[in-house]
């Protein structure tokens, strides 16, 4: 998924330095990207959050016994990943949200 939306960002970028006419037809895809992008990261932020629930969940059982204590860990560095292609997917529709906004300036 970085690569992918990382190469279409280049790919409209590219597209915009040329300032084309017909701007229309791609600013319509470019919607449709972006709904695409936002859906995407809808899921990965409710799997963020459930993996969250769960850590907490097995921290606090650790406690009582080790073992739990232990997969809590082991999530906890799955959220940190998760986290950080979060992150990443969100700026990178933020920064689609500025090229759609270029877009309109060219008429």
């Amino acid at each position: 998924m970085k690569k992918y939306i990382f190469d279409y960002i280049k790919n409209i970028d590219n597209i915009l330095k040329k300032k084309p006419k017909d701007i229309n037809k791609i600013k319509e895809e470019h919607l449709i990207k972006i709904q695409f992008f936002q859906h995407e990261r809808l899921i990965h932020l409710l799997v963020t959050l459930f993996y969250c629930l769960f850590m907490l969940i097995f921290m606090a059982l650790g406690a009582i016994f080790i073992g739990f204590f232990i997969i809590g860990l082991i999530l906890l560095i799955f959220v940190i990943f998760y986290i950080i292609h979060y992150f990443r997917l969100e700026n990178s529709v933020q920064y689609l949200y500025k090229q759609y906004d270029k877009m309109n300036e060219i008429k």
